[in-house]
């Protein structure tokens, strides 16, 4: 299914798609950005994977009370 789906054609379609959408100056940021976001994304599964061992981020201990006046 996903054979079909991206195809070389599709692509190209997409591809042309951004670059009008974004504009040829705002389309190098874009996919760096795009990419950056995959590497920290990958980056921060591979440091769970790795260290399964740490403890939860503990919840706050403040109390949401509103301030008296």
């Amino acid at each position: 299914m996903l054979e079909s789906l991206l195809t070389p054609t599709h692509i190209l379609l997409i591809l042309a798609f951004a670059l009008i959408v974004l504009g040829p100056k705002r389309l190098p940021e874009a996919g760096s950005g795009l990419g950056s976001a995959i590497r920290g994304f990958k980056e921060s599964l591979s440091l769970s994977a790795s260290s399964p061992e740490q403890p939860a981020l503990e919840p706050s201990r403040e109390t949401d009370q509103a301030p008296t006046a």
